[in-house]
This record gives structure tokens, sequence and C-alpha cells, in this order.
């Protein structure tokens, strides 16, 4: 799975819950929206969820995404 490979709706949750984070105001509600997705995108591929989460905050977080 490649940083491509994500869904753009995907993308845009983790970029809008990293923007939060760094300006100290995630919510509860923002972080499950972005957990929810995480598992329905880890399931539909047949993905362990834990790499998923881990390849997009790293494409997020560090320009692959």
């Amino acid at each position: 799975m490649s940083d491509t490979e994500f869904p753009a709706d995907l993308l845009e949750l983790e970029r809008s819950a990293w923007a939060a984070i760094q300006a100290g105001a995630l919510t509860a509600e923002q972080a499950g929206a972005v957990q929810e997705r995480v598992t329905v995108f880890a399931a539909e591929g047949g993905h362990d969820r834990h790499t998923v989460e881990m390849r997009l905050k790293r494409a997020v977080r560090h320009g692959g995404g």
C-alpha cells in the first residue's frame, strides 16, 4: 500500500486531525472519525489497521500525502 492509495476523504480526515493536534484542539469526535475511517479502509483492503494508521500518519505528517 503506497501513500497514493489512500482515499482523499481519509487523507483529509487525518490532515484535519493533525492540524487540530498541533493546535491543541483535537476532539474525541474528530479522533473517532479518523479511527472509524481507518478501520473501514483497512478492512476493505484486507490490511492490518495498525499498519494503515501508521502509514497514513507518516504520509500526512512527513509530506507523503
